[in-house]
């Protein structure tokens, strides 16, 4: 079964606090007829603070679309490899042990993609599978991870390392003024994130279902409209309420391994905003607590896009992980719109510790016999 290790998680040194992105918020647009809703809106989100990637002055002129992508490019090979590295030694692994990078990131464009930076500059084999994801937002992060997922039940003792950049603060576009992107301007931040997949070995979720789903007729509830100054975010005002029509898939994957929401241990929630963590509580039957990780990173982060999986989930191995065989799941949302959703249960590995049990779960990963 391929373990999802524990994350390595970083963001820039620049802070913004809510009371900061108000007072910008009433200066930039005191003329704005819808001001005020905005404003409360912002505050709704419960972002305490965030962290951007370029001082919040130089964030709020536009340079054009050819100087903001290289601030992306170079920031990127600054903050991504000392991430790889940590996430790297969490897992245990070294460069060599990599089989497949998958890259996600929606806040900037490289071809080729960072992945081939990073294995000409770290250590990678140059036989190293890579796999970019550009377009799925937000819901990057577990689609990243069912990748992984897939990857090592078709090669069971390959390892996979999965990068996230956003850096969101690169997409601010002074001249939209719609409520959806004022409100945008204060909650989207800035991260980078790293994590592995190992094939076998290692302590973290097991993962052991994934599934897909995308709402029909919703591809222009979030999008991007691509222009001369680079990606202008859309967002329409039905996207808060789209969990009443995924809450009934999350139950369906569930049940479909055997397990029920109710009875499940940990939740690692993609944090798109507050409504959102409400509403599943809601219609999964949960109590807050439930989806205290995912909260702590909105309102510490803000909406840090793919990364908001795995700040989660660091949270939860911070807060001493989980105990031996508990049923967890980990939910991204996204343009489409769009769920990635894994089950598993979380494993502590101990190398050596029980080799009949791992050889055991070598032979039902292969189906070869290799025991007697």
């Amino acid at each position: 079964m391929a373990t999802l290790c524990r994350p390595a998680i970083a963001v820039p040194e620049h802070v913004i606090t809510m009371q900061q992105t108000l007072e910008l918020a009433r200066e930039t647009h005191h003329g704005h007829p819808q001001r005020d809703l905005v404003l409360r809106l912002i505050r709704n989100t419960g972002v305490q603070t965030r962290h951007l990637v370029r001082p919040i002055e130089e964030t709020l002129k536009h340079p054009g679309f050819e100087l903001r992508n290289q601030v992306y490019e170079a920031e990127a090979k600054t903050r991504v490899p000392e991430v790889v590295r940590q996430a790297l030694a969490n897992a245990g692994t070294e460069p060599a042990d990599i089989d497949l990078i998958v890259y996600v990131s929606c806040t900037g464009f490289m071809m080729p993609s960072l992945t081939a930076w990073l294995i000409n500059t770290m250590g990678f084999g140059p036989e190293t599978r890579q796999l970019p994801i550009a377009q799925l937002g937000c819901a990057a992060g577990g689609a990243a991870i069912n990748r992984a997922h897939d990857f090592c039940r078709a090669y069971p003792d390959s390892n996979v390392l999965i990068v996230s950049c956003e850096f969101c603060s690169l997409c601010y576009q002074p001249t939209d003024i719609g409520v959806g992107s004022l409100l945008s301007n204060g909650l989207f931040g800035d991260a980078v994130s790293a994590a592995v997949v190992r094939g076998q070995g290692g302590t973290g979720m097991k993962l052991e279902r994934n599934g897909s789903h995308l709402v029909p007729d919703t591809e222009d509830w979030i999008s991007y409209a691509v222009r001369d100054t680079g990606f202008h975010f859309l967002l329409d005002k039905r996207v808060p309420g789209t969990m009443e029509m995924l809450a009934p898939v999350l139950k369906d994957i569930v049940d479909l391994h055997g397990w029920a929401v109710p009875a499940m241990d940990f939740f690692i929630i993609h944090a798109g905003g507050p409504r959102i963590l409400d509403d599943l509580c809601h219609y999964l039957e949960l109590p807050m607590e439930m989806f205290r990780y995912s909260r702590a990173t909105l309102t510490e982060r803000g909406n840090i896009a793919s990364s908001v999986v795995f700040d989660a989930l660091a949270r939860l191995f911070d807060d001493g992980g989980a105990a031996e065989s508990a049923q967890g799941m980990i939910a991204g949302f996204g343009p489409g719109i769009t769920a990635e959703v894994a089950v598993g249960s979380w494993t502590h590995h101990v190398p050596g510790a029980d080799p009949d049990r791992e050889l055991a779960d070598l032979e039902l990963t292969t189906g070869v016999a290799l025991s007697g």
